[in-house]
């Protein structure tokens, strides 16, 4: 499990998304979109990867899906996936 969900947070688009649903909110398909500068069929690809992975979980709002991080996250995921955006972050404040 650990090497499936470490592959799922390896590329940068399933990053970001997770970045962004990390604020514990639920968020539409088209505001992932639009914040990753990605197609549609991409982050419907990327968003299916993470929900393999058990990292997140989707609703169907009319047209659109909504994404949020999975709540039911095993508590050895959870500290894989928080590591990893606590590395991420600092990254990125290396990088600024």
């Amino acid at each position: 499990m650990p090497i499936a969900l470490l592959a799922a947070l390896a590329e940068p688009t399933r990053l970001g998304a997770v970045q962004i649903l990390a604020d514990g909110k639920e968020h539409c398909v088209c505001q992932l979109m639009a914040r990753l500068d990605a197609s549609q069929s991409r982050m419907s690809r990327h968003m299916q990867t993470l929900k393999q992975a058990g990292l997140v979980v989707d609703r169907r709002d009319a047209q659109w899906v909504r994404y949020r991080l999975n709540p039911s996250l095993r508590p050895e995921a959870r500290a894989i996936l928080d590591a990893v955006l606590i590395a991420a972050e600092s990254e990125e404040r290396s990088a600024a």
